[in-house]
């Protein structure tokens, strides 16, 4: 344990993550397969990206919000994964102190730009859907945009909040983190100090950013449905609800294990389960956002086609 010292005893300069494993022989089998989804995340995510740009047809408030959150996607794989693989093949899992606060603020600042995306396209989905007369006055370029910087200043304020309260705390060991990377419920259960505060102010954003914006995202789908139903076409009926599906899908996903994650603050050690949801959260999907989004879209599959075979988009 690297411990520094101060005027009121020791004090930790660095934390030590155990990972996924402790057993040597799985550390290069767990290697091989986060590497590869590293590489398809990172992949998929970007082509995704390069086909909404590259396709006239997908320059939509809908694709927008869509090319955000693939860039979103890909910044959250870099903040936890890459320094999970380098643990996986060295024996130091260290990392300093002010490391672990850096990644725990990237990690807060676009999850919570995500959860507020997530609104905004629902939002959006509302619009198009029960609104259609108003869409593009409602959905301008201009509010799509402020919808975004909106999303990001709210989410920087709560990250820079949560971490600014985090180093008020002191940690004088042990430093053992048992996890992949940092968050605030691991890092909690190692303060020597009161975390009364800490948990109140995770409290609060959990309303804000969580509670809040999935209440929107319901009211907003159950307007939707009620529309959805109103349609005479089945063929009408099936291509709303598929188009509506992805946004679902990844909602609860997204929502399912953030409210795992951040509900069992009481509990005495972290689990494996942590663990588990961790990956749900920060590997699997982001990797599967590119599949749900075009595996049922002929827009985003045949702009994707022309993006890989450099063909241009019809005019």
């Amino acid at each position: 344990m690297d411990l520094g010292t101060s005027g009121n005893g020791s004090v930790v300069t660095e934390f030590v993550l155990l990972g996924l494993t402790e057993t040597p022989a799985l550390q290069p089998i767990l290697f091989t397969i986060f590497l590869l989804a590293y590489v398809a995340t990172v992949g998929g995510n970007l082509s995704i990206l390069a086909a909404i740009l590259a396709e006239p047809k997908l320059h939509t408030p809908m694709y927008f919000f869509l090319g955000i959150l693939s860039l979103l996607d890909v910044g959250c794989i870099n903040v936890t994964v890459p320094a999970m693989l380098r643990h996986l093949l060295s024996k130091n899992r260290s990392i300093p102190y002010k490391a672990c606060l850096t990644q725990l603020f990237f990690f807060h600042l676009l999850a919570g730009v995500d959860c507020f995306l997530l609104t905004a396209m629902a939002y959006d989905r509302y619009l198009a859907i029960c609104q259609p007369l108003t869409y593009s006055t409602r959905m301008s370029r201009g509010i799509q945009q402020s919808l975004a910087v909106m999303s990001c200043v709210f989410s920087f304020t709560n990250a820079l909040t949560q971490t600014v309260a985090l180093a008020t705390l002191t940690f004088c060991g042990p430093n053992v983190i048992n996890h992949f990377y940092c968050d605030l419920p691991q890092l909690f259960q190692l303060s020597c100090s009161s975390t009364r505060l800490n948990e109140k102010l995770l409290f609060v954003a959990a309303a804000f950013m969580g509670v809040a914006p999935l209440g929107l995202i319901s009211v907003s789908y159950t307007h939707v449905a009620a529309a959805v139903l109103r349609i005479r076409s089945a063929e009408g009926r099936k291509k709303a609800f598929s188009t509506c599906g992805s946004h679902l899908t990844v909602v609860g996903i997204f929502y399912g294990t953030g409210v795992f994650s951040y509900m069992r603050l009481g509990s005495v050690e972290a689990s494996d389960k942590d663990k588990g949801i961790g990956i749900l959260n920060t590997v699997v999907s982001p990797m599967l956002n590119p599949l749900i989004y075009s595996l049922r879209n002929p827009d985003v599959q045949g702009a994707l086609r022309r993006v890989l075979t450099g063909r241009r988009a019809p005019e």
